[in-house]
């Protein structure tokens, strides 16, 4: 499976794509139709309009890799809404998902991506 022990986003185009697509127009998909950046480590899920493939896209620091899979029965589940344009997933929710897990509610269970602030000075009474 795809991982990684840094913090990395997976983001979802929530619109079905055409998985003939290869390197460079799944990239086209990430820059044009997400306004993302692909070499940023990021992970983006591609799904065709049957759920029955799946396609991720990443950079690993040296080049574009496309992992893929395909059901031999049954479907992906759906993950958004009809209006939404991309889902931010885990890599534990998108281990779940590749792996043909049924949806049966999204719980936020991660903590919010950690942003540093220096301390402030004066909430230490030494």
């Amino acid at each position: 499976m795809i991982g990684s022990t840094r913090s990395v986003r997976v983001w979802a185009h929530a619109r079905p794509a055409d998985l003939r697509k290869g390197y460079d127009g799944l990239y086209g998909l990430v820059t044009e139709g997400m306004a993302r950046d692909p070499l940023s480590g990021d992970l983006f899920l591609f799904v065709n309009r049957e759920r029955t493939r799946a396609k991720v896209l990443l950079w690993d620091g040296t080049g574009l890799c496309i992992y893929q899979k395909r059901l031999e029965e049954g479907r992906f589940a759906s993950l958004w809404k009809k209006d939404e344009q991309e889902v931010a997933l885990t890599v534990s929710e998108l281990a779940l998902f590749l792996e043909g897990s049924k949806l049966v509610g999204k719980i936020v269970l991660s903590p919010e991506i950690y942003v540093h602030r220096p301390l402030d000075a004066r909430r230490h009474d030494g």
